[in-house]
């Protein structure tokens, strides 16, 4: 098992009162002096340097963090493969093997009709996948002249470290255009980097897919949030929907959860629409602008059914039909709109569900299941027995995230002007939605004008994105990187944004244009020096620690099956230690860690029977079926002691092949004893039946492989 071991020797703004005059309002605007306009460019120019500079520095920090933890640099070239762990080590086995083939062309034909994955299955890579990325960078490499000065690894590594600049400018930006300082998208920056654990985890698992994606979807926040902004020129609008554009496809692209995010968005829009806090024109536009994204995704994975099939896709299409045919939904008094809002939104939701219903049917689409019977059994609708669903149900990620996590936040203090923050821009939300369901006379708009608004759309669509992903992180704790990023830069906001202290000063009643400027800028900069006399030394005392790779048991495993096995032997085993094998060895696996396709999951979920209690005639017919010539079994799965009895894998197959689970505890009444001993126990002795079936050919601490004989074929056709 993995250790790291220290090193020897090494220690908005309020709309204005006469919404039919704005031109009025307008004029009234004080001329801004020449001297005025020049400070006003010297400013925003530092506010980009520091942007660009706090990204880098953000870019730096990970990537030593990375070194310092396994002292990168200095281990092989097989211990570096390996602390790819689990699905990162599948994904960055096609960068290898696009620099391994003998051109591009070879390269893309072999992910394309790839046949070592999955055993006895020819399958795309492109369609199943999301690796567009990994073929890119593999493209790159071999076109520019770095070979002689850059490993591959460090190139794909620096990559990837390198869109942490993006992410940290994207959430810089956004905090800027929200409060109209760049102090804000300062304090953004510097409290993503002090909440490190919370924002990413790129340093330890750099091919994830979400390490990829995240940052594109922060770069789309920003330009939505640009794009909502008022008075934009028609010239503005196109670059910003562009900008929108590439980084919705780019963030699709790359990340195969990209149709539950984005679903999230369009509830969020759909909403908005609803409550006239964003005008139905831009909302169809990032509706269309999401749907042209995700038609495109699906044309570059080969026409991959789960796009189509996607509830995304459904709910926006739903959203847009039923607008279009219902006419005069603004139209009545508070009562009355209420009214048509429930019927419209019944109306969505149930041409949603008749229109994916109809399209899984039409596509005998059944790759996402796994996910609706995982939400089913977490939210308590229905207990399960599904392998896949307790599968998920029993990993910390995926379970609701944990009070340690508050406390966190809480000791960087960007949890409490984040609640402040959210807290009241609600109210202004929920006041501004009344007022907007309030006006009969159907201008939430006027004269196409959005800066008349009382909430700035903008700031409308943050408070909606910030509070969606809130609560799906707090749902499934695996989703906080989707939130916590987002978090910052609205917490931010709620410290320098007028918007936010100006209610607050009038409620109070000590309100003045001074004051508020005076509190907006001072207190960014009086707690941006709070948190580097507080932090600094913790950052600098982290970044010296230094710790090495040490997996001995895993290297002498990958060493042996390079050199003791034929490169075209079949491996069974767990799904995370294939994926390993892949990558360092290159041979054919039986299963893998890519769980969104249905056959997939039922042959891992049939190989894993070597933990369950099945007969060793039972398990070798398992995988003989799947071609396997050698199983590796691992002493951390079949004797676990990680999860509570329930959640340990064993239990898992126990409970889904119908028989009761080990040690003391309760059982369903249902469940009955199995006739055969545990498989994963019972072959270490060495006795008949197994020794008919299996050779012990490998053993250490950790593992032992076995190869299946192959003789008892014959008595099958006896």
């Amino acid at each position: 098992m993995t250790a790291l071991r220290q090193r020897k020797g090494s220690k908005g703004k309020e709309g204005s009162q006469e919404l039919q005059k704005p031109e009025t309002t307008l004029e009234t605007k004080p001329r801004i002096p020449a001297g005025g306009v020049l400070w006003s460019v010297l400013w925003s120019v530092v506010g980009g340097l520091v942007a660009v500079s706090l990204g880098l520095l953000t870019c730096i920090y990970v990537a030593t963090l990375h070194e310092n933890d396994l002292w990168f640099s200095n281990i092989k070239e097989v211990e570096q493969e390996i602390s790819f762990r689990t699905e990162c080590g599948l994904y960055y086995s096609y960068y290898k093997q696009m620099l391994q083939a003998s051109s591009v062309q070879e390269g893309l034909f072999e992910l394309i009709n790839d046949n070592t994955t999955e055993s006895k299955r020819t399958i795309n890579l492109l369609q199943r996948m999301n690796i567009y990325q990994e073929v890119f960078l593999g493209v790159l490499y071999r076109i520019l002249p770095i070979q002689t000065s850059l490993e591959p690894v460090y190139f794909y590594i620096y990559t990837v470290f390198g869109l942490q600049t993006v992410y940290v400018i994207a959430l810089y930006v956004t905090s800027w255009l929200l409060s109209g300082t760049w102090l804000s998208g300062a304090l953004t920056a510097v409290w993503f980097i002090l909440n490190r654990i919370d924002t990413t985890r790129v340093e330890f698992t750099i091919p994830l897919r979400e390490n990829w994606s995240i940052p594109f979807l922060a770069l789309q926040v920003a330009a939505i949030t640009y794009y909502l902004r008022p008075q934009l020129k028609p010239l503005q609008q196109k670059l910003a929907l562009s900008l929108i554009f590439l980084s919705t496809l780019t963030f699709s692209l790359t990340w195969q959860f990209n149709q539950f995010i984005l679903l999230m968005q369009a509830l969020a829009l759909f909403a908005l629409d609803c409550l006239d806090l964003v005008s139905t024109g831009k909302v169809t536009c990032l509706y269309l602008v999401q749907v042209s994204s995700l038609l495109l995704v699906w044309l570059l994975q080969f026409f991959n059914p789960m796009i189509l099939g996607s509830l995304a896709l459904s709910f926006i299409v739903a959203a847009l039909t039923v607008n279009f045919f219902q006419k005069n939904l603004r139209s009545g008094c508070f009562l009355t709109r209420i009214g048509k809002l429930i019927l419209h939104l019944i109306f969505v939701i149930s041409l949603t569900i008749i229109m994916n219903y109809l399209t899984k049917k039409a596509l005998q689409l059944k790759s996402d299941e796994h996910i609706y019977k995982f939400i089913k059994a977490k939210f308590g609708l229905g207990s399960t027995r599904d392998f896949d669903a307790n599968l998920y149900l029993c990993e910390e990620a995926f379970g609701l995230l944990p009070f340690d996590t508050f406390e966190r936040l809480s000791d960087s203090l960007v949890l409490y002007p984040y609640i402040w923050a959210v807290s009241i821009m609600t109210i202004v939300a929920t006041v501004a939605a009344v007022r907007n369901l309030s006006d009969s006379t159907n201008t939430p708009f006027p004269n196409g004008k959005e800066e008349e608004t009382f909430l700035r759309p903008a700031v409308a669509y943050n408070l909606s994105h910030t509070v969606v992903f809130g609560l799906l992180a707090y749902s499934t704790m695996r989703m906080k990187y989707l939130w916590a990023g987002h978090m910052c830069a609205f917490a931010a906001y709620g410290i320098c944004s007028d918007e936010v202290w100006r209610p607050f000063l009038k409620v109070i009643r000590l309100h003045t244009t001074a004051r508020e400027r005076l509190i907006r800028y001072t207190v960014p900069v009086l707690l941006l020096g709070f948190l580097y006399y507080k932090f600094s030394p913790k950052l600098l005392e982290e970044m010296s620690e230094l710790r090495e790779f040490y997996d001995p048991d895993t290297v002498d495993l990958m060493n042996w099956i390079s050199t003791k096995t034929s490169k075209k032997a079949v491996f069974a085993g767990s799904m995370q230690l294939l994926a390993g094998v892949k990558l360092c060895t290159g041979r054919v696996l039986t299963n893998h860690p890519h769980y969104e396709d249905k056959s997939l999951r039922e042959r891992t979920r049939q190989v894993y029977q070597i933990y369950a209690r099945q007969s060793p005639e039972d398990v070798h017919k398992i995988l003989r079926s799947f071609g396997t010539d050698y199983v590796i079994l691992e002493d951390s799965i079949c004797y676990e002691r990680r999860h509570n009895r329930g959640c340990r894998l064993r239990d898992l197959l126990d409970v889904s092949n119908g028989h009761i689970m080990d040690g003391p505890g309760e059982n369903e009444v249902d469940l009955t004893p199995s006739p055969h001993p545990r498989f994963c126990d019972e072959i270490r002795t060495d006795q008949p039946p197994y020794t008919t079936y299996f050779t012990r050919v490998f053993t250490n601490k950790t593992f032992h492989v076995y190869k299946l004989k192959k003789g008892k074929k014959k008595t099958k056709s006896n």
